[in-house]
């Protein structure tokens, strides 16, 4: 979740030119790679006015600040915050997970890297307590590793910190909902402003030692900045050489499509774009860009059809997540790129994205009126069970599922976006089309002393702005991604 209110680490110029990587060199990667808005180049006017040093990656974590001592059900979080919440067996009911696991299927084999700037001190503590708590299996390994410097001490008066702390506890757990067979990698990166140490160069470096030492098969990415603070075109394609490196390598990249709907954050970090934009490096050809879903039980608390995720204009969603009644930009991101123009595989979509990359490609749960049981126990936040919310747990959630496909293709399956848009144009009963009356991701704000609504994009049959081809039926989803991206 990203409200400007929350934490934002700057990523700087240091070490851009080391951070870049020899492509592959094929005319397919040339053409998913590198290729800008067919338009034209992208303008100066586009980017903002400021050197990469200002440009901020942020954690994508919502958490009401709350904890309690045990996990809340959805009765328990809808009397204390008025919005609902999940146990991890209610997610996984909502995707069908059951018939999955039944085949054996559980992810083993294959391992989750999730990326997470300063990680969190207690992760480990906190993710055997989770399991414990919901009677999963402990991860048959679960490595943490720092290959781009060491993370500083935790410090708990370090917002910063504090903030990816919670990004890591929602990332960890709920990629091991999803998946409790695979393995868990998780990369820390050392990211302090007050150290001079900066950010998106890190994670690049870290994503490349995982790459190219073959540490693991999906790479899960909670963290985004809005493709208009970067100062050029040039200085995005100088971080690109993680993906460059995952597309050769067969190594599935997801980042979130952010929190702020069809807005998202400037320079400044506390003011929104008054005009639709989105984020990279969900918005990147090479990578998957999952938005966000709200999803609905009935009175048996059996699942029903999802729905576009958008609390903006829900009070108690608001006041959970921002503190205020609101309206807050609460809503999955989705757009169209400034920097990339429509890849191949978007081609059958042409009619929504015309020349431009569009985002998300994909959706899952994420909406804070559906929220998910999270436990953590470092300091700085209350310690205890607390519901999280937002695209950063969209994205863990399908590494998870990108995951068990890996499991059943007997290998990690690399780019699957090509596979994603086949298997929709072909109706596959895995793919769930978020169709007419699902909802848009439009948001309100109040900026300047007026209040300002940036349209967005509504859920339509077939493949939108706002939830990309739709979500999964994982009975059916795994082993269709599984045969499409393995072949």
């Amino acid at each position: 979740m990203r409200v400007p209110r929350l934490i934002a680490v700057a990523a700087g110029s240091c070490g851009l030119i080391a951070a870049v990587a020899a492509g592959p060199g094929t005319d397919v990667s040339r053409s998913l790679a590198a290729r800008p808005a067919a338009t034209g180049p992208a303008r100066s006017s586009d980017f903002a006015q400021a050197d990469v040093a200002d440009v901020a990656v942020r954690p994508g974590v919502q958490r009401a600040g709350r904890a309690q001592a045990n996990p809340p059900t959805t009765a328990d979080c809808e009397k204390a915050y008025k919005v609902a919440c999940y146990q991890p067996s209610q997610i996984r009911q909502a995707y069908d997970l059951a018939p999955v696991y039944a085949s054996g299927v559980t992810g083993r084999g294959t391992t989750i890297v999730i990326v997470d700037s300063f990680g969190s001190p207690t992760i480990r503590n906190d993710l055997s307590v989770f399991d414990r708590a919901f009677g999963l299996p402990a991860p048959p390994h679960f490595t943490i590793i720092q290959p781009a410097g060491q993370v500083p001490p935790y410090n708990p008066n370090n917002s910063d910190m504090v903030g990816w702390a919670g990004e890591t506890t929602l990332d960890v757990e709920y990629a091991h909902t999803i998946a409790p067979g695979a393995s868990i990698l998780l990369v820390e990166t050392p990211v302090s402003e007050t150290e001079g140490v900066h950010g998106f160069p890190q994670i690049v470096a870290a994503e490349e030692y995982v790459i190219k030492h073959h540490l693991g098969d999906v790479i899960s990415q909670s963290f985004s900045a809005t493709e208009q603070t970067f100062p050029s075109l040039a200085a995005v394609q100088a971080l690109r050489g993680a993906y460059l490196l995952a597309q050769r390598d067969h190594v599935t990249v997801l980042a979130a499509s952010g929190d702020s709907g069809a807005a998202d954050v400037g320079l400044d970090q506390t003011t929104y774009y008054l005009h639709p934009v989105t984020s990279w490096p969900g918005s990147d050809p090479l990578v998957t860009g999952v938005g966000g879903t709200q999803l609905h039980v009935n009175a048996r608390g059996q699942p029903t059809a999802p729905t576009v995720w958008n609390d903006t204009r829900n009070k108690a969603a608001n006041e959970f997540a921002a503190g205020n009644a609101g309206p807050n930009p609460l809503a999955g991101g989705g757009g169209l790129s400034v920097l990339f123009g429509r890849p191949g595989y978007q081609d059958g979509v042409r009619n929504v994205v015309g020349s431009r990359r569009g985002v998300p490609d994909i959706s899952m749960s994420a909406a804070c009126n559906g929220s998910v049981d999270t436990y953590s126990s470092y300091r700085g936040a209350p310690a205890g069970w607390s519901p999280a919310c937002g695209t950063s747990e969209a994205t863990p959630l399908f590494a998870g599922i990108v995951a068990l496909a890996d499991q059943v293709a007997g290998h990690p399956l690399g780019l699957i976006n090509p596979a994603l848009y086949r298997l929709a144009a072909e109706g596959a009963p895995g793919i769930v089309d978020l169709t007419s009356g699902s909802g848009n991701n439009t948001v309100s704000f109040s900026q300047g002393g007026s209040q300002h609504t940036v349209p967005g994009f509504t859920a339509t049959p077939g493949y939108d702005l706002a939830s990309g081809v739709g979500t999964v039926n994982a009975a059916y989803f795994v082993r269709e991604l599984a045969f499409a991206a393995g072949h």
